[in-house]
């Protein structure tokens, strides 16, 4: 394992559970960003906060007694900002294999004693599947700018 990945396992527990019986969405959430926090953290050695989360698709429940695993990997830096791609899969303990329960991408900025942004080591993709991964967080900030702009139209034309 390298400093730009974090991997998490634990098994669900009966405290995490919604009215259905499956764990609750928030407490995916929670782990998620817990991992991607933990992951840009190492990454550049400084207190980081989430500034989005994006493209948050649950795919299938995690259960009570499943392992989960959460692995969180830089996949793509600005100046302070740090591209965390997380993703969790879960299954029956004694299954040879986990199934991918969902994925997403989170973004942190890193901050100085002051609490101003502070510079990041580059990420730098070596392999086929690391450059993927750039495009895709690259793609879903681009993606997240575009709606957050038409937001800002929408409700600017509304107070005219």
């Amino acid at each position: 394992m390298t400093q730009s990945q974090m991997e998490f396992r634990f098994l669900a527990e009966p405290t995490h559970v919604n009215f259905g019986g499956k764990v609750h969405g928030g407490m995916v959430m929670k782990w998620l960003d817990q991992a991607a926090y933990a992951c840009a953290t190492r990454w550049c050695g400084l207190y980081c906060v989430t500034v989005s989360v994006g493209t948050i698709r649950f795919r299938r429940p995690i259960f009570v007694g499943h392992v989960v695993e959460l692995v969180a990997r830089v996949v793509h830096t600005g100046t302070s900002s740090m591209h965390i791609f997380v993703q969790v899969r879960s299954g029956e303990a004694k299954a040879a294999e986990l199934q991918e329960t969902n994925h997403c991408i989170i973004t942190f900025v890193a901050l100085d004693d002051a609490g101003k942004p502070a510079a990041v080591p580059p990420f730098v993709a070596c392999s086929d599947e690391e450059r993927f991964l750039e495009q895709y967080a690259i793609q879903m900030k681009q993606f997240s700018q575009d709606v957050e702009q038409q937001m800002f139209d929408f409700y600017q034309q509304r107070q005219e």
